[in-house]
């Protein structure tokens, strides 16, 4: 998975073609923590169907915030650099990892 920052952000994320999946993360988040296993999972049975990155909001908390992201764990796909779908935490406490596999299957189509 990519390490996103500031720096890197606008070139990984939103002036790349194809489907890209971010995870908005912070190690004092503890659902983050524990949904993270499962991210790298998914990263690693999609390889070559979409970028996977992930973006620590600890250091990176203006940039988050303009991406609208106000809670925490957020996964965000974008397409082409552009916002497609967002999960908050209660959706990934709702659907799981399934559901996500699920958008980005659907994302892929």
């Amino acid at each position: 998975m990519i390490e996103l920052t500031k720096d890197n952000f606008d070139a990984e994320v939103l002036n790349a073609d194809g489907l890209i999946f971010v995870d908005f993360w912070s190690e004092k988040c503890e659902p983050c923590q524990a949904l993270m296993p499962e991210v790298v999972a998914l990263a690693e049975k999609n390889v070559g169907r979409a970028k996977f990155c992930k973006l620590d909001t600890a250091g990176n908390r203006r940039l988050a915030i303009g991406q609208k992201v106000l809670g925490l764990p957020t996964l965000v796909f974008y397409k082409n650099g552009e916002k497609v779908f967002t999960f908050d935490k209660d959706a990934i406490e709702e659907g799981g990892i399934a559901a996500v596999q699920s958008k980005l299957d659907e994302l892929l189509a």
